[in-house]
């Protein structure tokens, strides 16, 4: 029986970042937790089938935006051969909101950060990135991260089936066609060189 500071390690340990572009992610509307503590995790649902705490994602920041008086934030705009990624970083990320306070707009960044869908009163959801860490990266960075995405996009595509979500999935994203996600990944390819 694992002892009771190797079950927290377990218990806690942190989801790997899911590589996924930005029109797959605005369309992942479905959000849940994990369990019924407090600290259970919480997941968005990709239409392609897996659950996700945490992304990666490199792009070009098109867009910075300081708002707030005593609590500052920031609001940013990270743009993949997909379309826009919609970041925050807050003073509850002080790493995160300091690194986006020292970037210019344009340039490319690699973000690591947690999803979260929000409900207008009218009831449509968007999906934002709240920034646990923001980095400047060069070109080839980006092409490679397009790279990673692409094949992380297609081998949730041809595993969709296999996935411990997919009937929650299919549930949740009804007609969910999984082709659009196909050829969305290969025309991000078709715009890097490498």
């Amino acid at each position: 029986m694992p002892s009771e500071g190797r079950f927290n390690q377990q218990r806690y340990e942190r989801e790997p970042a899911r590589r996924v572009f930005a029109s797959e992610l605005r369309e992942a509307t479905y959000h849940f937790k994990d369990g019924e503590d407090e600290k259970s995790p919480a997941y968005v649902l990709l239409p392609t089938g897996e659950r996700c705490n945490r992304v990666f994602i490199i792009g070009s920041m098109t867009q910075k935006e300081k708002r707030g008086d005593q609590n500052i934030f920031y609001n940013i705009r990270v743009a993949d051969p997909s379309g826009i990624f919609f970041v925050t970083a807050s003073s509850f990320q002080q790493e995160a909101m300091q690194q986006v306070s020292r970037i210019e707009p344009p340039a490319f960044v690699a973000i690591v950060g947690k999803p979260n869908v929000y409900e207008a009163p009218d009831g449509r959801k968007f999906v934002s990135v709240r920034a646990e860490s923001v980095t400047v990266v060069d070109k080839e960075m980006r092409d490679c991260w397009v790279l990673d995405a692409a094949e992380s996009t297609l081998n949730r595509i041809e595993n969709f089936d296999q996935s411990k979500d997919a009937a929650l999935t299919r549930e949740q994203y009804p007609g969910v066609d999984l082709g659009v996600y196909r050829r969305m990944a290969f025309e991000a390819l078709r715009q890097i060189q490498l």
